[in-house]
């Protein structure tokens, strides 16, 4: 299937790693020119060379604390007039409402519920103005299971899936659309390192995060590629009738009501 996305345009945030290095990878392959932001510069550096020479797109990086004040006026600055945005940076920490202090909760919320809100804010506009565009907001299924264990996770990612559904609800007036996607377990070290901490907590032993991982759908998390390939159809004028709605993926976990 051509998605026609070639000699677009797009920013990806939390690009150094993970889900959002797949994103910068498979966007890539399609041909899309591309702007990275992490705080990680030298892994930006690494991605941006990588990329560059073996599909012959543009990418540019903007390694940056999205945190610190003004840094999203920067980055937009930096960054210009883009065609697609997808919103991935950030991970509020797991654990029940004493194992998260209250900095932790403010942090992971400044940087991903607040990061993604932000830049919908300044993208928005310029998108308006320009004509149109597309911005994702890679969420989690977190947010629609309610659990004591992930409290912060659960209220930031149920936040950012009303605020996808409030703003892409009209956005298509304005030729914009806004969806959202809700990965489950997806196979990085963040999940595993998630697991091992369950495990220690209700196993005694975090060697056991093998036990954990089989209760999964086919017992095992989701490809990287099962995540950034929706992305891309979604960002595809073959979605073009898709806004204000969040799409899960995560073998049914959500439907099953249990994060494990």
């Amino acid at each position: 299937m051509d998605l026609k996305l070639s000699g677009r345009s797009a920013l990806i945030t939390g690009a150094s790693q993970g889900i959002g290095e797949g994103l910068a990878e498979a966007f890539a392959e399609e041909g899309v020119n591309l702007h990275l932001t992490a705080r990680k510069a030298d892994d930006l550096a690494r991605i941006r060379d990588s990329l560059a020479a073996r599909h012959g797109v543009s990418v540019t990086i903007h390694p940056l604390d999205l945190t610190a004040p003004g840094a999203g006026e920067q980055l937009a600055e930096q960054v210009g007039e883009i065609d697609i945005l997808v919103n991935n940076a950030g991970a509020i920490p797991s654990g029940n409402l004493w194992d998260v202090d209250e900095a932790a909760w403010r942090t992971g919320f400044d940087l991903k519920v607040m990061g993604y809100v932000n830049l919908c804010r300044l993208f928005y506009a310029r998108m308006k103005a320009r004509g149109g565009g597309v911005i994702i907001n890679n969420i989690g299924n977190g947010g629609e299971i309610p659990d004591p264990n992930y409290i912060a996770g659960t209220s930031g990612n149920a936040c950012l899936m009303a605020f996808t559904r409030a703003l892409g609800g009209a956005s298509l007036d304005d030729n914009i659309r806004v969806v959202g996607v809700n990965p489950g377990p997806v196979n990085t070290t963040r999940i595993y390192n998630m697991l091992k901490k369950r495990a220690k907590t209700l196993l005694g032993d975090e060697a056991k995060y093998t036990e954990l991982e089989k209760t999964y759908p086919l017992s095992r998390p989701a490809h990287i590629r099962e995540i950034t390939d929706l992305i891309l159809f979604l960002a595809s004028d073959r979605s073009g009738y898709t806004t204000g709605t969040i799409f899960t993926v995560d073998g049914g976990i959500a439907s099953r009501r249990s994060i494990i």
